[in-house]
């Protein structure tokens, strides 16, 4: 039995449907079974944060995802481990890297979860992924609403991954041995614009987008919905630092996987219904 906690976010979803599909044991963590949609062979149990134990019963892995956590995640291992739990696989961020702002807040806080994991005496894979695809979700409302979208850093680069791509790694990390211990860098395949996103994103809708850069001073916290208020000035500085960078690319998702990552592109036409 594999426990996957934030089971309907993005990532989450994506591996509770490879791990299913591969006719694997899931149980799936959520706070709402009743709208999680989630494959039907999937045990959906609703994440109790009050009675961590009951949510490991014969389960001998676990993929862990902070966003669902929080700050439970001591107790959440502890109980794991008493369960017969051996192996957490643990989304955590591409910030965690040689010469980056140990004070971000989200260093910070990836940081201390990693070790909490380190510390829960489970053998432990680690996955850093850069720049999420689906944080041009963002985008979402402005481009219902019309053609122009308003932001900063137009030529901020970087190079999203796909949440399936993510997933798929964690799929393998899961099921292969070899991976305790492995802390895996994953990215995109290209480098790619801001303003070459919101493009992108217009050819999977069919209609012609268009970027108004403004200037970060004008920046709420309106058009970064996903991200906590303490974290976006942080955000801001390291979107305003990636302007005329080359991003960090890795083969890690071919590598594991044997299938290339799939470029932003691609990423745009499998979300296309989400903008429109």
């Amino acid at each position: 039995m594999i426990v996957v906690t934030g089971a309907t976010g993005n990532v989450g979803r994506a591996l509770v449907e490879r791990l299913t599909a591969a006719g694997r044991p899931v149980r799936a963590l959520t706070r709402d079974p009743q709208r999680a949609g989630l494959p039907r062979q999937a045990e959906v149990v609703r994440h109790q944060l009050d009675d961590p134990a009951a949510l490991f019963t014969g389960a001998t892995q676990l993929f862990l995802n902070l966003q669902a956590t929080g700050d439970t995640i001591p107790a959440l291992l502890d109980a794991a481990r008493a369960a017969g739990v051996r192996h957490v696989v643990m989304l955590s961020s591409g910030i965690i890297r040689e010469g980056a702002d140990t004070s971000h807040p989200i260093h910070v806080w990836h940081t201390k979860a990693e070790q909490q994991v380190r510390d829960s005496g489970l053998a432990a894979t680690v996955l850093r992924p850069n720049a999420f695809a689906t944080n041009a979700l963002q985008w979402a409302p402005q481009i219902r609403a019309g053609d122009t979208v308003r932001g900063p850093f137009a030529d901020g680069v970087s190079a999203p991954i796909h949440e399936d791509d993510i997933a798929a790694v964690a799929e393998r990390a899961l099921l292969d041995p070899g991976h305790e211990g492995a802390a895996h860098r994953l990215t995109g395949p290209e480098p790619v614009t801001t303003a070459q996103q919101i493009t992108a994103i217009g050819h999977a809708v069919g209609r012609d987008l268009r970027f108004d850069e403004i200037p970060v001073d004008e920046v709420g916290p309106e058009l970064f919905p996903h991200v906590p208020p303490e974290m976006l000035p942080g955000l801001l500085r390291a979107f305003g630092g990636s302007v005329g960078t080359t991003p960090e690319i890795t083969t890690t998702v071919e590598d594991i996987t044997g299938v290339p990552a799939r470029p932003f592109s691609t990423w745009a036409k499998d979300h296309a219904d989400d903008f429109r």
